[in-house]
């Protein structure tokens, strides 16, 4: 995991980078450009007060051709008094209201640049000037590469995370494969050696506790051997099966913990794979025993509601910490000394996966214990 957040950060240090890079040197340019901008206005003025006062023919002709040629920069001329007498490159033409549009266009100018003072010896004029097309257009360039950037990093990051889902799945099948095959062994012995028992006691009591533990443990492995395939949801009376679940972790529990099914329905319809939902279940209960550590008290409560079924399974336990609270199906994470921390993330993908539904941790305080929600979609 952790070379997959390096990669993150890594991407996101270059484009930082680049963006950093292109708004400096886009506001670089621009900045440049809009100098160029305005000694072209200034030369502007120089040119129309030739015009005005020059008897010169070659200097008239210069001044004259400078005028002509600035077909980009948006001018208004105004008076000493305000009043607007000429513009530039200002389409009025197809505007509704003329006078309204140069009046909105100067209070634009006045705050973009401030005004080029001349003097045509008429008394003083002031020329306010806007930016050209290419300007505005570099201005807001770099907003549009940022833009880019964020959705060219989106897509590289939603291909990280789903090849990373795609590897941890590959290694949870992988996994649980494996496991059913190397039980699969040991359970067949195991099946032999009861069989013997059985002859020379048939009615031993040991043989028929370790008939029901070898059952389970068949059961396990059936379990691991479905993980990456597609199980088959039958519907069940979900009251049933967790009153066997409760019943069969209550005689493997510390004498001085009671696990308790609460629920006003003796019928409760869902559709469920059985083994693997009471893997998810049992899980749950086997995390509240060691987190009570040999006394305190289990509550499973089931909630029937018309588009949903809440299962909640509620301890006494140490409970968890703000901080781990979102680890706790991260694979790998664990606070046990021993195992692998994938517990909760099978679960997980047991519940979101194949039933479509949704665990998460309701509440948890320190000292008071933890309550998980199971959500079942009906």
């Amino acid at each position: 995991m952790r070379k997959y957040i390096n990669r993150k950060s890594i991407l996101a240090f270059i484009a930082f980078f680049i963006v950093g890079a292109s708004l400096y040197y886009t506001s670089t340019l621009a900045n440049k450009l809009a100098e160029e901008e305005k000694k072209k206005v200034v030369h502007l003025a120089d040119a129309i007060k030739i015009l005005n006062k020059s008897t010169n023919n070659h200097e008239t002709e210069f001044a004259l051709r400078t005028t002509t040629e600035n077909t980009s920069i948006p001018i208004i001329i105004t008076s000493d008094n305000g009043q607007i007498y000429d513009f530039k490159n200002i389409d009025t033409v197809n505007a509704q209201n003329p006078k309204k549009l140069l009046s909105e266009k100067l209070v634009e100018f006045k705050k973009m640049h401030p005004a080029i003072i001349a003097d045509w010896g008429t008394g003083r004029n002031f020329i306010y000037y806007g930016e050209t097309y290419l300007l505005t257009q570099l201005r807001y360039f770099p907003y549009v590469q940022i833009t880019i950037i964020i959705l060219f990093l989106a897509v590289v990051l939603f291909a990280l995370t789903a090849s990373y889902r795609s590897l941890q799945n590959q290694i949870w099948v992988g996994l649980s494969k494996e496991t059913a095959h190397q039980l699969g062994t040991p359970l067949s012995s195991m099946e032999g050696w009861l069989e013997l028992m059985r002859e020379e006691d048939p009615e031993s009591e040991a043989a028929i506790e370790m008939q029901k533990d070898l059952d389970r443990l068949k059961l396990v492995a059936e379990r691991f051997s479905k993980v990456g395939s597609e199980p088959n949801l039958e519907e069940e009376n979900l009251i049933t099966r967790l009153q066997n679940i409760v019943a069969y972790m209550q005689k493997r529990s510390p004498a001085r913990v009671l696990i308790t099914l609460r629920t006003n329905d003796s019928d409760v319809p869902v559709n469920v794979s059985g083994p693997l939902f009471d893997w998810v279940m049992e899980n749950l209960m086997r995390n509240a025993l060691d987190a009570m550590e040999g006394q305190g008290a289990i509550d499973v409560t089931v909630t029937n509601q018309q588009q949903d079924v809440l299962i909640d399974v509620q301890d006494t336990g140490k409970g968890i910490p703000k901080h781990e609270i979102k680890k706790i199906f991260t694979p790998g994470f664990t606070t046990k000394k021993r195992g692998w921390g994938l517990g909760l993330s099978l679960s997980r993908r047991i519940v979101e996966k194949y039933h479509h539904g949704s665990i998460f941790v309701r509440q948890s305080e320190i000292g008071k214990g933890t309550t998980f929600r199971i959500i079942l979609r009906r």
